[in-house]
């Protein structure tokens, strides 16, 4: 369990270290509006928000108390799956032992 959570909270910070750089190195308004342009882009942002409002159902279904879960969940839209992914570092080892005890 130690090493999955070590594997997620490396790969949450190479995708925020990702993130910062894309930042830096592009304008971010034009490389939307390519993206916008394009089907792809469009299945693309599809995706990603789909995987967003995933991503906040588990959070909401998981979290015993309903601000809790609000405050996991609001700045996902912002920070992006990097915020998910430090959800899972701190949450997987109860999401663990609650899918033990439901099998």
């Amino acid at each position: 369990m130690t090493l999955l959570r070590l594997i997620l909270a490396a790969l949450a910070i190479a995708f925020a270290i990702l993130i910062v750089w894309a930042i830096g190195s592009g304008t971010f308004s034009e490389a939307g509006a390519w993206l916008m342009s394009e089907p792809w882009g469009l299945v693309s942002m599809a995706d990603l928000y789909l995987g967003f409002l995933l991503s906040s159902l588990v959070i909401f279904l998981f979290e015993r108390r309903w601000w809790i879960a609000l405050l996991w969940i609001l700045p996902i839209p912002i920070l992006g799956n990097v915020w998910t992914a430090v959800w899972f570092v701190w949450r997987l080892p109860e999401i663990a032992r609650r899918l033990r005890a439901s099998a």
